[in-house]
């Protein structure tokens, strides 16, 4: 079976690279311009028409929900040529209740869908150890595990349609949480005068360890903000967190706090660095930059600046 793949970004790039890897015919979409480069690596470059009408299997990776019902429903959607029985896995974060509608259309032209957005970053993507949490039918799940498994550690089916943004949102939520906590700690330890990085290797063995602050506490330290997830993506996440949470009654106090900051790094153009930038946030009030003496590193007592 033909693949198509539209969205080739930070994530979708690598995720592309690893379909090809794997032996998939992939065929990419002309419209983006990463598509020379994965020319080079096998892929097929045509058209969003042509994949719509060769491709059994058509993918995305979008930035969000807008996106991804225009490449699929809009004016010159690839659901117009799509054939009866063919299907269509977005692997986008989109609110679940978009997942549900571009569904219910897709169904109505004969065309299967699962959403399965993921987890994992960049480095995941790249090394194809990527976490994919999926909503849709049992039958089409089975039938293209695998071609998700060419791309990720993990697949799991956590309900029918809708499900897995659902999973994708609670991800969400724990990753900004923790990268706040875990600035909020660290910048504790240094306005009391112990090294944070000295805090972060004894702990990182117990139980506040994880996977976040393996990943962010060094990347704090070093003053890295490279993208790896953009602050303005996790935004766009946790807007849909909140509107989820809103239209279902959950109560999300963490998560609106945490958007605030993510918020103020976005109006101080911020939005294009990594998620971690959130300590950033923490060393303007505290006067400091974590981990890096000479910078308020046994500093105390109270910032005369607040987040403005």
């Amino acid at each position: 079976m033909k693949l198509g793949m539209i969205g080739l970004g930070i994530m979708g790039k690598p995720m592309a690279r690893n379909l090809l890897k794997a032996g998939y015919d992939l065929t990419v979409s002309s419209a983006n311009r990463a598509a020379p480069e994965l020319a080079a690596c096998g892929a097929h470059v045509a058209s969003n028409e042509e994949i719509g009408k060769t491709c059994g299997l058509v993918l995305t990776m979008l930035p969000n929900a807008p996106q991804v019902r225009e490449v699929m429903l809009g004016e010159h959607g690839v659901a117009r040529w799509m054939k009866p029985g063919s299907t269509f896995i977005d692997m986008s974060s989109v609110n679940p209740v978009m997942s549900r509608l571009i569904a219910q259309e897709l169904s109505a032209r004969g065309i299967e869908m699962l959403d399965a957005p993921v987890s994992g970053g960049e480095p995941k993507a790249i090394d194809g150890t990527l976490a994919f949490m999926v909503g849709g039918r049992q039958e089409v799940f089975d039938r293209f595990r695998p071609v998700l498994l060419a791309m990720g550690s993990s697949a799991v089916r956590c309900g029918g349609i809708g499900a897995g943004n659902t999973a994708k949102l609670a991800n969400q939520i724990i990753v900004a949480c923790n990268i706040q906590a875990l600035a909020e700690a660290m910048t504790l330890a240094q306005k009391a005068g112990v090294d944070p990085q000295s805090v972060f290797a004894a702990i990182r063995g117990g139980l506040a360890g994880s996977t976040v602050m393996d990943a962010k506490a060094p990347m704090m330290f070093a003053g890295d903000d490279r993208p790896g997830f953009r602050v303005d993506l996790h935004i766009k996440d946790l807007a849909n967190a909140l509107d989820c949470a809103h239209a279902v009654g959950a109560p999300v106090p963490m998560t609106a706090a945490v958007q605030e900051i993510l918020q103020w790094l976005h109006s101080r153009d911020g939005g294009q660095k990594d998620h971690s930038a959130i300590a950033q946030a923490y060393e303007h009030l505290a006067g400091l930059k974590l981990g890096r003496p000479g910078d308020g590193a046994a500093s105390s007592g109270t910032p005369e600046d607040t987040i403005q």
